[in-house]
């Protein structure tokens, strides 16, 4: 099934790519800023974050699929990330010549504090919006992710 497209103005297109250029700017010093907080680079934090997010222990490889990395350098967020104790490296229960990345124990818990704003401002945002304007909002949000993850990932367009 094909998605209905609709046109768009060069205008609209120039305003939504500037929000866009705005929001990832801010968003990256946002995450600068709680990174330099953790005692981690940009880079260091946001790949602690895909390991969160990935629910369970991560092989290096899988880490540099995820990020975009390559496995050189997924290897040094991995001892800085170590080293700070956020994370630890384990030995594969089904192959033990594999190493995995796992989340240590209570790691996640220990920055929530530093998130908490993020949350308070984005439900007072939400709170601005009706149920149906957030379902377009989130509709939007999940199309630029699956795009973003796609580029990263696949290296389907340059970055």
């Amino acid at each position: 099934m094909t998605e209905k497209t609709y046109p768009v103005t060069e205008e609209e297109l120039f305003r939504f790519a500037e929000l866009g250029r705005q929001g990832s700017t801010f968003t990256v010093l946002r995450h600068a800023r709680i990174a330099e907080r953790m005692g981690l680079s940009g880079t260091d934090h946001k790949t602690f974050d895909l390991v969160i997010q990935s629910g369970g222990p991560l092989t290096a490889g899988r880490i540099a699929e995820l990020t975009g990395l390559s496995t050189g350098a997924v290897t040094g967020v991995i001892d800085r990330l170590e080293k700070v104790g956020l994370v630890r490296r384990v030995r594969d229960p089904e192959d033990r010549r594999k190493v995995l990345v796992e989340v240590v124990p209570g790691a996640e818990e220990r920055f929530a504090p530093l998130f908490q704003s993020a949350f308070d401002t984005l439900r007072e945002t939400l709170a601005q919006f009706s149920p149906a304007e957030r379902k377009a909002i989130e509709r939007y949000q999940n199309v630029i992710l699956e795009q973003l993850r796609a580029e990263v990932m696949h290296n389907s367009r340059p970055a």
